[in-house]
C-alpha cells in the first residue's frame, strides 16, 4: 500500500507519525523496544522448562506434597500469571499517567531485580513468590511496549511492525528452551543448571535496561498532556532518525487547539468502547488458555505422550522455533489482512493442528503439528497485540489495554492448575480438547464483534 503525503498532512501530529518512512532508522528503534520484549518472553516461556530441574533438586514436590496443597509447578505457574495479572490490571495505568518512557524502564528494572533475586532462593514458598514479584514486572512491561510501539509507528506499518517486533521476541522462545536443554541438567559452579537459565535472562535485561535508558517518550502521550512543544522536539529527533526533515512545528495550534486529557476507567465502558471492552476481555481470557497452556505445558505434553524428559525438550527446541520464524514470515503479509480477520484465521489454524497433535503419537507428525500450533500462535501474538492498542484512543490506551489483557493473565493463573488436573485425569488429549474449545471462543468474539482497523490513525478508530 503506498501512500503520498502533502505538506498539510504534516502539519499535524498524526500526519507527522503516519509520514514515518519505513526506514533503517525506525526498524532500529522498533528492534530496540523490542529487546525488552524478549526478556519478557525468554522468562514466560522459562516457566515449564526449570520446572524439571526444581522437581530434579528436590525443591518442588509433586501432588499434595507442593505448597498451598497444589503441584508446585502449577503453584509456580500459577504465581507468575497472578502476578501478571496485577501488573497489567493495577499498575500499567501509570503508563498514562506518567508517560511510556518511565513506565517502560521501572518495569525492565523490576522484572530483572526480582528474577536475579528467584534465582538465590532454597525454598518453594521463596522461589513462588519471588515469581509473583517478577510477574508484576512483565505485565506492566508488557502492556506499555505495546502502547509505546503502536504510537510511534505509522498507521501503514503498523501490523508489520508488531510481527518484526515480535520475531525478535519470539527468538527467546528457543533461546530457553536451548539453555533449559543444556543447563538444566547439570551443576555449575555448586549452582544448579535451572538457576543459571534464570540469572541469564535477568542479567541480559538489567544490560538492556542502560542501553535503552535513551529512548524517546511517547510523542503522542506528551500532546496529550499538553507538552506539545516536548512532542514536536522528540518527533522532530525521530524524523532525523528516519532520515526526513523534520516536519511543521504543530505545537503552538494544538496548544490553543485542545485541553490535556486525562483518563478514566469509566472511560473504558463508555456507549464509544463497552462492546470493544468486553469483546477483548472475552478474547484475551481464552486466547491465553490456548496460547500458554500449549507453550508452558509443550514438555510435559511430550511426556505425557512417550518422550523422555531429554527428549521432550529437544523435540520443543524444535517446536519453539516456530515463534519467530513464524512472526518474520508473516511480517511480510501482516499489513495485507484486517487485524481481526488475522486473529480469528490463526485461531482457526491451532483448532486445526491442536486436533491432529491430540490424534497422532508418532514423533516426527508430533513435532510437525507442534510446529503448526506454535505458528498459529505467533501469528495470533503480533496481531492481537496490535489490535487492541489500535481500538482505543492514547489517554485511555495503557489503561484499557492493561484492564483487557489483565483477564489473559488471571484466566492463564487458573487454567494452569485446571491444565495440571486435565492432564493427569485425561491426558495430551484432554489438555489440547480445552486448548481447542479456548481457540473457538477466541474466533467467536472477534470474527462478530471486532471492529476494522487496518490503515486507520490510532485516534481515528
Amino acid at each position: 500500500m503506498t501512500t503520498t503525503w502533502t505538506a498539510s498532512d504534516r502539519r499535524t501530529l498524526a500526519g507527522r507519525i503516519d509520514a514515518l518512512p519505513a526506514s533503517a532508522g525506525l526498524w532500529r528503534f522498533i528492534s530496540l523496544l523490542a529487546l525488552g520484549g524478549f526478556f519478557e518472553l525468554y522468562d514466560l516461556f522459562e516457566t515449564g522448562y526449570i520446572s524439571s530441574g526444581l522437581l530434579a533438586a528436590g525443591v518442588f514436590h509433586t501432588g499434595t506434597a507442593g505448597v498451598f496443597g497444589i503441584n508446585d509447578q502449577a503453584a509456580f505457574a500459577s504465581a507468575t500469571f497472578l502476578g501478571l495479572f496485577f501488573g497489567a490490571s493495577l499498575l500499567a495505568p501509570y503508563a498514562d499517567r506518567f508517560g511510556r518512557r518511565l513506565t517502560f524502564m521501572c518495569a525492565l528494572a523490576w522484572y530483572g531485580a526480582f528474577s536475579l533475586l528467584m534465582a538465590f532462593q532454597q525454598s518453594a514458598e521463596m522461589i513462588i513468590l519471588c515469581r509473583f514479584l517478577v510477574g508484576i514486572g512483565l505485565g506492566v512491561e508488557l502492556v506499555t511496549i505495546d502502547t509505546y510501539l503502536s504510537e510511534w509507528v505509522p498507521a501503514h506499518l503498523r501490523s508489520r511492525a508488531f510481527a518484526f517486533s515480535f520475531f525478535i521476541q519470539f527468538l527467546s522462545v528457543p533461546a530457553v528452551a536451548l539453555m533449559s536443554w543444556w543447563l538444566v541438567p547439570q551443576t555449575i559452579l555448586g549452582l544448579e543448571g535451572w538457576r543459571w537459565v534464570v540469572i541469564a535472562g535477568a542479567v541480559c535485561s538489567l544490560v538492556i535496561w542502560l542501553v535503552r535508558k535513551n529512548l524517546p517518550e511517547s510523542a503522542r502521550w506528551l500532546a496529550q498532556q499538553g507538552r506539545h512543544q516536548e512532542a514536536h522536539q522528540v518527533l522532530s529527533a525521530m524524523e532525523i532518525r528516519c532520515g526526513i526533515t523534520p516536519g511543521e512545528d504543530f505545537s503552538q495550534h494544538a496548544a490553543t487547539a485542545s485541553e490535556p486529557k486525562k483518563g478514566r476507567f469509566r472511560e473504558i465502558w463508555a456507549p464509544a468502547y463497552r462492546k470493544r471492552t468486553l469483546m477483548l476481555v472475552v478474547m484475551n481470557f481464552f486466547q491465553a488458555i490456548g496460547f500458554f497452556g500449549f507453550g508452558n505445558w509443550l514438555p510435559a505434553l511430550l511426556s505425557g505422550k512417550g518422550t523422555t524428559v531429554t527428549h521432550s525438550l529437544l523435540y520443543a527446541f524444535f517446536i519453539t522455533l516456530a515463534y519467530p520464524l513464524g512472526s518474520l514470515i508473516c511480517s511480510r503479509y501482516a499489513d495485507k489482512l484486517e487485524n481481526k480477520w488475522q486473529i480469528v484465521l490463526s485461531s482457526l489454524m491451532t483448532v486445526v493442528f491442536g486436533t491432529l497433535f491430540a490424534l497422532t503419537s508418532n514423533p516426527l507428525l508430533m513435532v510437525v503439528c507442534g510446529f503448526l500450533i506454535t505458528y498459529s500462535n505467533a501469528w495470533l501474538t503480533f496481531s492481537y497485540h496490535a489490535y487492541q492498542t489500535e481500538i482505543f484512543p492514547t489517554h485511555i490506551r495503557a489503561r484499557a489495554v492493561g484492564f483487557c489483557y489483565s483477564f489473559s493473565r488471571i484466566s492463564t493463573a487458573f487454567s494452569s492448575i485446571l491444565i495440571g488436573l486435565i492432564l493427569q485425569y485425561a491426558g495430551s488429549e484432554g489438555v489440547i480438547g480445552f486448548i481447542v474449545l479456548s481457540m473457538l471462543m477466541v474466533m467467536l468474539s472477534v470474527g462478530i464483534y471486532g471492529p476494522k482497523t487496518r490503515g486507520l490513525d490510532l485516534e481515528n478508530i
